[in-house]
């Protein structure tokens, strides 16, 4: 059925008369003529009977009305959803972090959006970087937060920031009072390392192994506030962002060993599908993160 013919249809219907009709569409009275015969033409049904005073509905214009408000109230609908949409006046934005950007550093970032835009439904799941790509790959989330290597042509990516992973320990290790190290010192003690997939892990694998030094986990743990806590043994040594451990090393929970010839330094990303058009709320927080193509911009989220 064409549409145009149904909402000259819709017009003459609820004005009363041709010439009201093509008053309210703002066309001529022949054209409104035309095209409801051709309307009548294409159903083979009379829709409207012709009276001194207007028109009226024939049987088969009754049915027919019914259809036609029901079809443009909700493309009225339509629209505005959409413009609602497209305004942030609702929808969702589904995000997915690894660990240290998820649990210390988005939930501040996350305030900030729904306070801009509070229809917006936020979900975040904290996990590693392996499986952000996993559920970017999937259309799970919209964009993803990691700190870890991913494959930098599957992914649209921009830089947040960079991240130092620092060697601590609890207070009475028996390196916690030591100056400065050398790196084949920690082989000595205990490693504590994130879960496998981190990308906390891969990078402190990467740059052992760049230095000649075997990188055996003594423990793997799914949880940077775990391993936090499992130091208090004081035997264990786990490299933490140092943006986790600001706290504990100030208050001397925790203490900082100076490593002379090793720093693991990492780039904290975020990720969306390549090739994909962001809808309006994760390109809205995107813009709020402050990401940057260039790595020696000004960054805005931390």
């Amino acid at each position: 059925m064409n549409l145009h013919h149904l909402k000259v249809f819709l017009a003459v219907a609820e004005a009363g008369s041709i010439s009201a009709g093509a008053e309210r569409l703002h066309i001529s009275q022949p054209a409104v003529t035309r095209e409801i015969r051709d309307l009548e033409a294409s159903l083979d049904l009379r829709l409207f009977d012709r009276q001194p005073r207007g028109v009226q509905l024939t049987e088969g214009g009754r049915r027919l009305l019914d259809y036609a408000q029901r079809i443009f109230n909700l493309e009225r609908a339509a629209e505005r959803d959409l413009r609602d949409f497209a305004q942030l006046g609702q929808g969702e934005l589904n995000l997915g972090a690894s660990a240290t950007l998820g649990s210390y550093l988005l939930p501040s970032l996350i305030s900030r959006f729904r306070t801009l835009h509070p229809q917006i439904f936020v979900s975040l799941e904290v996990s590693n970087t392996d499986v952000v790509t996993r559920q970017l790959d999937e259309g799970l989330v919209s964009l993803g937060f990691v700190e870890g290597p991913f494959v930098r042509s599957a992914y649209a990516h921009r830089l947040l920031a960079r991240d130092a992973l620092l060697p601590v320990v609890a207070p009475h290790h028996p390196l916690a009072s030591s100056g400065r190290l050398a790196a084949r010192m920690l082989q000595r003690y205990p490693l504590y390392m994130r879960e496998p997939g981190s990308g906390a892990r891969v990078s402190i694998e990467q740059a052992y192994r760049a230095h000649g030094l075997e990188p055996e986990a003594s423990m793997a743990i799914g949880s940077t506030e775990a391993l936090k806590r499992l130091l208090a043994d004081g035997q264990g040594i786990a490299w933490l962002s140092q943006r986790i451990v600001e706290r504990e090393l100030a208050s001397g929970e925790l203490r900082h060993l100076q490593v002379q010839d090793l720093q693991i330094e990492r780039d904290l990303h975020v990720l969306w599908r390549q090739g994909a058009s962001l809808s309006p709320a994760p390109g809205a927080f995107l813009a709020l993160s402050g990401a940057t193509e260039q790595p020696d911009s000004n960054i805005k989220i931390f």
